[in-house]
């Protein structure tokens, strides 16, 4: 295990959106993340698809409004995962998701493998899909290629079920290599900042309101 430690998409794009905020809660652990409505909700709904698809169990009235699709997702063909926590070493070898020699760490909403081939999909509970970053659908097809090698190519989705967007993506197993390259510099990256201690602020309109770091020149709360 390197200095870093392990990592995982929302733990590398916190990073990359302000590695000095990444810094003081990621690291030194100084702010606690506080749950909010919002996580409260999208926790809660996540729970109801799981036990729709898993275990048969009714979709709770408040999410009715998602129940077709999940119906439609349960109906496919193949055998379903749901919250499957995968994890890979730095060889990029399957290793269980807590072993300290974990070096990345995915968990995938809903898997589907038949066959050879996989579908994906991450629920997403926001109000839009405009800022979608489908970079968490190529990190989790890269890491079901690894813990089912008989699949060789993935059909993935971000499912915004508020916003009732679709958005898709398609991955092929022989582009794997091409497909790894730019994550393996972010976490050189990630881990020369850990390395060298410097963690240089990325100011943004989030700095305003939205940043507990007050020891930052550019935190709102210092203007």
């Amino acid at each position: 295990m390197t200095s870093a430690g392990a990592w995982s998409f929302s733990r590398m794009k916190a990073f990359e959106n302000c590695p000095k905020q990444f810094y003081h809660v990621n690291v030194l652990r100084q702010y606690p993340v506080a749950e909010t409505e919002a996580m409260r909700y999208g926790t809660e709904f996540h729970k109801a698809c799981e036990e729709f698809i898993r275990d048969d169990v009714p979709v709770p009235p408040q999410f009715a409004f998602v129940a077709d699709a999940l119906a439609t997702l349960k109906a496919l063909p193949g055998e379903k995962y749901c919250e499957l926590k995968l994890g890979l070493n730095a060889d990029l070898v399957p290793v269980d998701f807590s072993t300290k020699s974990v070096w990345f760490r995915g968990i995938v909403d809903l898997l589907i493998i038949d066959g050879n081939a996989a579908r994906i999909v991450d629920y997403k509970t926001g109000k839009s899909a405009k800022y979608a970053d489908a970079g968490q659908l190529q990190l989790m097809a890269l890491a079901v290629f690894k813990h089912f090698p008989q699949v060789k190519k993935v059909k993935a989705g971000l499912l915004f079920v508020i916003a009732n967007t679709f958005v898709k993506q398609e991955f092929d197993v022989k582009d794997e290599a091409v497909l790894w390259s730019p994550w393996i510099k972010k976490y050189a990256a990630l881990e020369k900042a850990h390395e060298t201690g410097v963690w240089n602020p990325r100011p943004s309109g989030l700095c305003k309101r939205h940043c507990p770091v007050v020891e930052c020149e550019h935190n709102g709360l210092n203007r």
